[in-house]
């Protein structure tokens, strides 16, 4: 079985970017792409300027992670190409704003199936085949992941258990050899706030980085072991404040403000 770098929610954004810099760093990590989204057009499209560059073309995997099955398929697949994952890296999800009664019930389980379940089911599913060749998981987490978010609850919520569940994770596999990282960005200009109905404040763009630059410091993290990376120093700052404030009064400033802790994936 050849290992690869499996990268969900590669199609655009962070993904996108996150496998251009697994590209790129391919004589360090020493594996190829197969990369995994619901948009085969953009997939294809991705592959082929990763290949234009001169690295390996990237397998491509359509699936919908919504779907319960979605992980079964994406094994099945790799599998059925020789592959197996040596790194890991669960970028997938989505966010919605608006108040938790007034959204629709069925699209907030569909959060939690992508954010939660489909990320945990993926990041234990390989573990063998990652500690086979001593590699990683790279978890994409927020911003949102340090406090309550009234006015999308159920996605901060869904980020705080991906920081929980992967830092334990991390001390969990630290004997076996794998590393398991947590990204944590701000706000960064991608589809995902526009899916969110989210519109950034004026003061948050002093928080606001480039994918680019985002899954360089993911990539970073994790090659060398880090157990959280918060991107760019006004992130870890804003973080350092939060952890400093009472529960309380974080809940009515983040009601009070626009909703720009997302984290664009």
């Amino acid at each position: 079985m050849r290992p690869v770098v499996l990268i969900t929610g590669a199609s655009s954004g962070i993904g996108a970017a996150l496998a251009k810099v697994f590209a790129a760093h391919q004589s360090e990590h020493g594996h190829e792409l197969a990369l995994v989204a619901r948009r085969q057009d953009r997939l294809e499209a991705l592959a082929e300027e990763i290949a234009a560059n001169g690295q390996p073309r990237p397998a491509v995997i359509t699936a919908d992670l919504e779907r319960r099955d979605a992980a079964s398929i994406i094994a099945a697949e790799l599998s059925s190409r020789g592959l197996e994952p040596a790194i890991v890296v669960n970028n997938a999800g989505f966010g919605l704003r608006g108040s938790s009664t007034a959204l629709s019930r069925d699209e907030q389980l569909a959060m939690i199936d992508l954010n939660v379940r489909a990320l945990t089911e993926l990041s234990l599913m390989f573990v063998d085949s990652v500690a086979r060749h001593r590699g990683g998981i790279l978890n994409v987490a927020s911003l949102a992941a340090f406090l309550p978010g009234p006015g999308m609850a159920v996605y901060y919520a869904s980020k705080a258990y991906v920081l929980s569940f992967s830092e334990a994770l991390h001390r969990e596999l630290s004997g076996r050899g794998v590393r398991v990282t947590t990204l944590c960005p701000g706000p960064v200009p991608t589809e995902f706030q526009a899916r969110a109905g989210l519109a950034l404040a004026p003061a948050a763009r002093v928080l606001e980085l480039p994918a680019e630059r985002v899954a360089q410091i993911g990539y970073d993290a994790l090659m060398s072991g880090k157990r959280v990376a918060i991107a760019g120093i006004g992130n870890r700052l804003a973080v350092s404040l939060m952890r400093m404030v009472p529960n309380a009064l974080l809940l009515r400033l983040a009601d009070q403000q626009p909703r720009s802790a997302g984290g664009g994936k």
